[in-house]
């Protein structure tokens, strides 16, 4: 499989929000880039609606967590998401790609036969958060390509101070976006 490393929609998408993310633009872009290989290697027959599909998913699916600042931040991200897709009569997609970022960190499998990226994409986010320990069959090296286009650049190491500071903030209910 080719890697792309230069997206015109993930770079429309996410310069919007470069001031908003600050420092960590650039480890999230890797992270938006990974997921959207990893969801690609997962299924490569998606025809070019669902890699279009995939790719706006992956531009908001965490994007709450720095519009909103939390880490419940799969609403705002959800929101954002809509709203881009109504600016470009899209909101026919709505419901799907809500569905890839409100699902994208449930421990279970999404078993949904009307909409099936959003397992697609569950699986591709849980390979990079987990740093490719978790293949869903897909081979060692090319998870590795993957990863050595985009660099973690210091992304999983901020996720772990959001994730602390998020404990002391709702000690109760410290990880809000996890679902069964």
């Amino acid at each position: 499989m080719r890697i792309d490393s230069n997206i015109a929609l993930i770079e429309d998408i996410l310069a919007k929000y470069k001031d908003v993310i600050r420092e960590d633009f650039l480890p999230y872009k890797n992270h938006v880039y990974r997921v959207i290989h990893f969801c690609f290697l997962l299924k490569q027959d998606l025809d070019a609606e669902q890699r279009e599909k995939v790719i706006i998913a992956a531009g908001f699916h965490d994007l709450g967590i720095w519009t909103n600042d939390t880490l419940d931040y799969l609403p705002p991200s959800v929101i954002c998401a809509k709203e881009y897709l109504k600016q470009r009569n899209l909101e026919q997609w709505s419901v799907e790609i809500a569905l890839m970022i409100d699902l994208h960190h449930k421990l279970t499998p999404v078993e949904d036969d009307h909409h099936p990226l959003v397992e697609v994409f569950r699986r591709a986010d849980l390979i990079d958060v987990a740093l490719g320990t978790v293949k869903f069959g897909l081979p060692k090296d090319d998870i590795e390509n993957v990863r050595s286009k985009f660099p973690n650049s210091g992304f999983h190491k901020r996720l772990t101070q959001l994730a602390v500071r998020e404990l002391f903030r709702n000690p109760l209910k410290p990880f809000p976006f996890v679902k069964w």
